[in-house]
């Protein structure tokens, strides 16, 4: 019940300041976030990779209420690939993007947003490398879509969040099963209202092996956004009823979780994508972070009663 009430903190502007100002909120946010600068980005990079992972790598700054703001994120994902390309990551570090953080809330949304991604798009394929466009609210999703069919025009590897929790998701899995297509399927972390979402966990579940079982079918490349133990087995299965080989689909989970796990994923020889953010706009994915899992909320709490 704790999550929708702080899914909602996660827009309060005075609850960010008091979560900001707590001294123990940089520990948890540390586990989480890798760090604020794109030097602490890169390093993380090496580490990771060091591991045989492949990575993610999202600049924090979803929700931006001024068209410079979209500009400076845009510039920030230019020097993100520029870092990329010296360090000669090609594909094992590719980049995902939010839309909002390019303008598509403001008005005229949708062009503006297209046209501050496409540079995006173009210095990552120029760098080796790709981008994935992040599904956001419900509200977003045509947008979306349509912005990723414009980008795959000219580049075809542009990949697409989907998120299973939504009833029209299934229908969106079908239109992007095929060819060349790269979709990232997640349960979903957003606050959606009932008329659009499954909002039993059971249900969307079940959703989820669907969407899965639907691109696995299909001609494209599924990357299986999930922590849950069940839907690795499964999607481990799926894939072998399939006929897929390893390097045909891929694992994804986020930076600061399961890491045993992401590890012995590539021990036997998957790909293991882990999705990684940094930048200082860290205050929104901490929240979600924290409605997802209770227990990082428990921690949390004990530590600002104790910090003294």
């Amino acid at each position: 019940m704790l999550g929708p009430v702080l899914l909602a903190a996660a827009r309060s502007d005075s609850i960010r300041r008091i979560v900001s100002a707590a001294p123990v909120t940089r520990t948890v946010v540390d586990r989480y976030i890798a760090g604020e600068r794109l030097d602490d980005a890169v390093a993380t990079v090496d580490a990771l990779t060091g591991r045989g992972l492949e990575v993610t790598l999202d600049h924090l700054g979803e929700g931006i209420t001024d068209p410079t703001e979209a500009l400076r994120n845009r510039d920030a994902y230019l020097a993100l690939s520029e870092a990329l390309a010296r360090q000669g990551l090609g594909v094992r570090a590719e980049m995902s993007v939010k839309l909002s953080a390019f303008g598509q809330a403001l008005p005229g949304g949708h062009d503006l947003a297209l046209a501050n991604v496409t540079p995006v798009v173009e210095a990552a394929a120029e760098a080796g490398t790709t981008v994935t466009l992040d599904m956001e609210d419900h509200t977003t999703t045509d947008s979306t879509l349509a912005i990723l069919r414009d980008l795959r025009k000219r580049f075809p590897q542009t990949g697409a969040v989907l998120q299973s929790y939504l009833f029209r998701t299934e229908d969106d899995c079908r239109d992007l099963a095929g060819e060349g297509s790269r979709v990232r399927l997640v349960k979903g972390a957003y606050n959606e209202p009932a008329s659009v979402a499954f909002q039993n966990k059971r249900e969307v579940d079940k959703a989820y092996v669907r969407c899965l079982r639907t691109l696995m079918a299909g001609s494209g490349y599924p990357m299986i956004g999930s922590h849950d133990p069940r839907m690795v087995v499964i999607g481990q299965e799926l894939a072998r009823r399939s006929g897929r080989k390893l390097d045909e689909y891929e694992f994804q989970m986020l930076y600061g979780i399961r890491d045993a796990e992401q590890d012995r994923l590539v021990a036997e020889g998957h790909r293991m994508r882990v999705y990684v953010p940094y930048g200082t706009d860290w205050y929104g994915y901490f929240m979600r972070r924290l409605a997802e899992r209770p227990a990082n909320l428990t921690f949390f709490l004990r530590s600002l009663a104790t910090r003294d």
